[in-house]
């Protein structure tokens, strides 16, 4: 059995290999996430994303419930049936930071996602898919908080 500091030398040991091949976040790979996590509008994420005028699509798929009774854990889906999806994104247009989850997308994985997001108040949800050949597709929906999440 492995002691804690042993796992910890190990661990410590991996991340410098990883990081000597090159296959750790680099800072510039960074910089761009902030400015998408940072931004304050739909318009403003996608744009620094890399991404154009988003157009309403069918083809984009959000679940998440009407009313949710507690804005600290609410369940969120988003899918794109497309092929040539590259990005997934989740917006909730009255969070502080508008840009609540990123999923990279691979010919290798299906462009389908959940996960839980906060929400402070009833506010529009927005999927976003990003495709390869540069066109950027969303579904919304109206999600009504009834207990506040963020700071509340």
């Amino acid at each position: 059995m492995q002691t804690r500091r042993e796992m910890l030398g190990h661990g410590a040991a991996v991340a410098t290999m990883l990081a000597a091949a090159g296959l750790l976040p680099s800072p510039a790979r960074a910089a761009w996430a902030q400015a998408a996590f940072d931004a304050k509008s739909m318009a403003d994420a996608v744009k620094a994303m890399g991404g154009g005028a988003p157009a309403e699509s069918k083809d984009v798929a959000l679940t998440g419930p009407d009313i949710a009774e507690n804005g600290a854990v609410v369940p969120l889906g988003c899918a794109c049936a497309l092929p040539g999806v590259k990005k997934l994104l989740l917006l909730v247009e009255k969070n502080p930071n508008v840009l609540s989850a990123v999923f990279d997308v691979s010919d290798a994985v299906e462009a389908n996602f959940s996960t839980r997001v906060k929400m402070g108040q009833s506010s529009n949800v927005y999927a976003v898919a990003m495709m390869g050949d540069g066109k950027v597709l969303f579904a919304q929906k109206e999600v009504k908080v009834t207990l506040g999440g963020c700071g509340g």
